[in-house]
């Protein structure tokens, strides 16, 4: 991959997954994103909410280490739901991300949470949701099945 100096290397995309004890995951989201790298011209990482790594932060940061201006995180789950409406924006330390606004940015139960040392943007997106690229998978699987 050749990163220029054109506007698009000012952008950098994380891939968020839930994290697990176990390898499955972490590979999935992984393996989506090595799919994803080779059709885009922006940098990619993965970070993980708990128990896996790279952390989200870690992540984050080390796309600002490559000088990124602009993050686009999107969370690799399927629904919205209690992480990608609140712990997720959390961690980023996205205002959303709070249900009790007078706690401002509450990191109670973040487990030895790594700072951000990012400056720039950081776009958050939906989850994958309904779409249906996502219903031709199910078609495939059932249709292979028979």
């Amino acid at each position: 991959m050749v990163t220029n100096s054109n506007s698009n290397s000012k952008i950098g995309v994380l891939l968020v997954g839930h994290g697990s004890r176990l390898p499955y995951g972490k590979d999935v989201i992984s393996q989506l994103a090595q799919i994803y790298q080779q059709q885009t011209e922006y940098p990619v990482e993965i970070g993980f909410m708990n128990m896996s790594k790279p952390s989200i932060p870690s992540s984050i940061n080390k796309l600002a280490q490559m000088g990124v201006e602009k993050i686009v995180v999107t969370p690799v789950f399927l629904a919205p739901g209690v992480h990608t409406t609140q712990d997720i924006p959390r961690i980023l330390g996205l205002n959303n991300g709070d249900e009790t606004p007078e706690h401002g940015h509450s990191h109670s139960h973040d487990h030895s949470e790594e700072e951000i040392h990012f400056h720039g943007e950081i776009i958050y997106t939906d989850p994958l949701g309904p779409d249906p690229k996502i219903a031709d998978i199910i078609k495939d699987r059932v249709n292979n099945a028979l």
